[in-house]
């Protein structure tokens, strides 16, 4: 029988990955190699920790929830673990630095994450990405298709730009919503984002860069000219106007038709400060 501090929280966003056969697929996937050190995010009940501690260095598990805290320690010492470090935390409030400043190599991560914080874990894996080798991380199946989408597509837009600046995203397994327990409402997918291969050409200034792209998605619907005049009120329409010649852009295009040396060239060329 289930007792009460057994079942999944719903308001943690709790799924728990029941598939062994899913559970091997992602740790043979992930490449990780005997000398890793790697940073676990929400490992729950250990299906993913107990098999990946056997073939790496080390892994610092991060989980919120003190009981599978409590858990999740008692199965480490029943497996005669000792490569596994259970921190009781938030990875939203983690100090990454206080793990990955005392390791000489970059780390890597996995994570089976929960839905509603996967925008949010993954831009804090970003903003720590000089300390992070890559991430094997599982995701809800429509928000790893707005990693991976293309310009054109219906799913690329803001998130899939920016994130694909600073890391390489490779799709690596399909997870019915089967696997899990309980049963979720959607399927999932496993991604690889590699930090150590960002996209080759840099922006001069990634500030603005970055405001561009969101500038640029700011109305969908809208054209590109119209989009950046509304979320750059300050530019003049001449100036927009000549940005987007220079960049060999039709100013009727719109932000989806855009691929990452468009939006580079736009940043590059308008006149915007910090």
């Amino acid at each position: 029988m289930t007792t009460r501090h057994e079942r999944p929280k719903k308001r943690l966003g709790q799924h728990y990955l029941t598939r062994s056969d899913i559970i091997q697929d992602i740790v043979d996937l992930s490449g990780f190699e005997d000398s890793d050190i790697v940073l676990e995010i929400g490992p729950g009940k250990g299906a993913l920790t107990l098999p990946l501690a056997r073939k790496v260095a080390h892994i610092f598990a991060i989980e919120k929830d003190p009981y599978l805290v409590e858990l999740l320690g008692r199965k480490i010492s029943d497996a005669g673990l000792s490569n596994i470090t259970v921190i009781n935390d938030d990875f939203l409030r983690l100090d990454v630095a206080g793990i990955t400043d005392s390791q000489p190599n970059k780390i890597q991560v996995i994570g089976n994450l929960p839905y509603n914080i996967s925008s949010p874990c993954l831009e804090k894996l970003v903003a720590n990405r000089s300390a992070l080798s890559r991430a094997i991380l599982m995701f809800q199946h429509e928000f790893a298709l707005r990693l991976c989408a293309v310009p054109g597509e219906k799913a690329y837009g803001t998130l899939t730009v920016l994130v694909n600046y600073d890391a390489g995203t490779t799709p690596l397994l399909q997870v019915s919503r089967d696997a899990f327990y309980p049963r979720p409402g959607v399927d999932s997918a496993v991604l690889r984002i590699d930090f150590d291969r960002p996209y080759p050409r840099r922006a001069r200034n990634e500030a603005v860069f970055r405001k561009i792209v969101k500038g640029a998605f700011s109305h969908r619907r809208k054209t590109l000219i119209n989009s950046l005049k509304r979320f750059f009120p300050s530019v003049d329409h001449g100036s927009l106007l000549q940005c987007l010649a220079g960049c060999d852009i039709d100013p009727r295009r719109r932000a989806e038709t855009l691929d990452m040396d468009d939006f580079l060239c736009i940043a590059d060329k308008l006149p915007l400060t910090n």
